[in-house]
């Protein structure tokens, strides 16, 4: 299923682009109203950048607009997520209880560097239930770890975003590829998403026992030359800042491309059940 996107969508830069252009192959749709987009994707309401007001101009100080509308417009909604134009003053969001982020959008017109596997793993495209089990098994085991979201919530996004993936990667739009090690344990994995030239990379993941033996290198490399088999001569990819992993994608051949602004508030996770 695909929806129709706003002209304005094409003029945002590489990371948001791809991000809505993937989200309509998924379903999603996308409302222009003049300063902002409204995002929605109803085949997965827990998704938090599924679910968001994309800002395209205007005033990105005035948090307190921007957050009645995302009321008005996501009124169940325990989450708060904006694309912001522009840095903001950080101060205006955070009396909203409003964390302002940025990302790095990584770009490259060059295949990226090919490395090579290291010993002992095998590397597969996700095709059968049981490697998108695996994926799912891993996300989940990740979250229980860090305890970021709550667990039922975290489960039922993660599942149908599975389910999306899935549906893209059998229409041949998308590819997601594992690293299994010996024991058949899920080490590494990511998806990169063809959008006619444009090839985006999603979720690029190591497991923490399976971290620094150049895993994830070596499956930045198979996807790129999956998507360049199938015509893409520009490969993205969006990361945090701060977060190391932009280390890695520079040294492939990525070079930055332009930073993006978000605010988020994520929802609060439900006490467990007392002792």
């Amino acid at each position: 299923m695909t929806t129709s996107l706003p002209p304005v969508v094409h003029t945002l830069a590489a990371g948001p682009r791809t991000d809505l252009q993937i989200l309509a192959l998924q379903g999603s749709t996308i409302e222009h109203r003049g300063d902002h987009l409204v995002i929605r994707s109803p085949q997965n309401p827990d998704f938090h950048w599924g679910n968001y007001l994309h800002i395209t101009s205007g005033d990105v100080d005035d948090a307190a607009r921007w957050i009645s509308l995302f009321d008005k417009a996501f009124p169940h909604a325990a989450h708060r997520a904006f694309g912001l134009p522009a840095l903001p003053a950080r101060d205006a969001w955070a009396a909203y209880g409003m964390e302002v982020s940025t990302d790095d959008v990584l770009a490259t017109r060059r295949l990226p560097e090919q490395r090579p596997l290291p010993a002992g793993y095998a590397v597969r495209q996700l095709t059968t239930s049981a490697g998108w089990e695996a994926q799912v098994a891993a996300e989940l085991a990740d979250n229980a770890r860090s305890g970021e979201f709550d667990q039922h919530e975290h489960e039922r996004f993660v599942r149908a975003q599975m389910a999306s993936r899935r549906a893209l990667s059998e229409s041949g739009r998308a590819a997601f590829f594992g690293a299994f090690a010996g024991g058949g344990e899920l080490a590494a994995d990511l998806g990169i998403v063809d959008l006619g030239g444009t090839a985006r990379y999603q979720s690029v993941g190591t497991r923490e026992a399976f971290r620094q033996q150049g895993l994830a290198g070596h499956l930045l490399g198979v996807a790129a030359r999956w998507a360049h088999e199938r015509g893409a001569r520009e490969w993205v990819i969006v990361t945090g800042s701060t977060n190391p992993a932009g280390r890695l994608y520079r040294s492939v051949g990525f070079d930055l491309d332009v930073q993006i602004v978000a605010a988020y508030r994520k929802p609060p996770i439900a006490p467990g059940p007392s002792a």
